[in-house]
């Protein structure tokens, strides 16, 4: 079977050999413990999408010429600081699972990891201000807030089970679709377009980031291989795009009976499955799944000022895996 994702790639693929090259050599160690460590983050660290992102719209805008060094710190900034914080994740999560291979934190334990995860950012920051791509650097730094504000936040609302569609929407954008779009963005940036390029990059992002976790939440849903355990956001009382769909269209006495199901999730497991079963009953999934198309047609529709090209139809393609992707 084919991999969208390696096919998207291809279109890049010389850039994306240079990137490697520059993530490797910037992000080592003198140290072969902390050397060791890396290797390992580095060669199970998931699909690459973030820098892919970054590669695409650097070449659609850089008009064939050669990619340059902003290029690739840009690309290694939002991907180091997605695995860092995925890092982080494991440890605060106790999780010992990443992407089907043991986290850091269960091969080094959480301390060690937790020092990875600084260790990353730092050296990334330093690599980015070393180099004086200033206003990337500050770009992507502007995204490192959002994704800890937007996790505080859907941690507040799993404490009260209150959320509107709106604050839904603000948490989803904060903690998935703020890095998203700066990949867009920064990619934009380090090829030299104007303004209303790096807008329209920007949107493309913004637009791709909201399907992606939408895409993401009605994967939780769904038995698959995810890479994390299924109906976990239920069990940590997370009201996302598919239960929260469901809340807004069902009479008041159900809407209670779920809402209580899920307040005594902790305590009763089992009731994760139940609500599953009442939301995919009322079509929560595929109410989902029609306003992540919304985002995945705006997305597509922020290409249009661009002339046909091979990064087009690869951006194209990209939103298209983003909505029919397993895991």
């Amino acid at each position: 079977m084919k991999n969208p994702l390696k096919n998207i790639r291809a279109t890049v693929e010389g850039d994306w050999a240079q990137y490697e090259r520059f993530l490797r050599k910037e992000l080592r160690s003198d140290s072969p413990y902390v050397h060791s460590i890396l290797n390992y983050v580095f060669a199970n660290r998931g699909k690459g999408l973030r820098p892919l992102l970054v590669l695409l719209c650097s070449a659609l805008n850089r008009e064939e010429r050669p990619a340059d060094q902003a290029t690739f710190i840009a690309a290694m900034m939002v991907e180091m600081i997605h695995t860092a914080s995925l890092v982080h994740d494991d440890v605060v999560d106790e999780a010992y699972m990443r992407h089907n291979h043991p986290s850091v934190n269960a091969l080094w334990r959480s301390r060690n990891a937790v020092l990875t995860g600084d260790f990353i950012l730092a050296r990334c920051f330093s690599v980015g201000l070393g180099s004086g791509q200033v206003s990337i650097v500050t770009h992507i730094t502007r995204c490192i807030d959002l994704l800890s504000e937007g996790e505080l936040q859907q941690n507040c609302h799993s404490q009260t089970l209150s959320l509107s569609r709106q604050e839904y929407m603000e948490i989803i954008y904060k903690k998935t679709a703020s890095l998203l779009s700066a990949c867009c963005t920064c990619g934009a940036m380090a090829a030299g377009a104007d303004h209303d390029r790096q807008r329209a990059m920007k949107f493309y992002g913004d637009q791709l980031g909201l399907a992606f976790q939408i895409r993401d939440d009605i994967l939780d849903y769904l038995p698959g291989p995810t890479g994390k355990p299924h109906l976990n956001d239920l069990r940590e009382r997370k009201i996302t795009l598919p239960l929260l769909t469901v809340l807004e269209t069902i009479p008041a006495a159900r809407r209670h009976k779920l809402l209580r199901l899920l307040s005594d999730v902790r305590s009763t497991p089992s009731n994760a499955a139940l609500i599953r079963d009442e939301v995919i009953a009322a079509r929560g999934i595929e109410m989902a799944e029609a306003i992540m198309d919304e985002h995945l047609q705006q997305a597509c529709r922020a290409l249009d000022p661009y002339p046909a090209s091979p990064f087009i139809e690869a951006l194209v393609e990209l939103t298209r895996f983003v909505g029919a992707r397993k895991d």
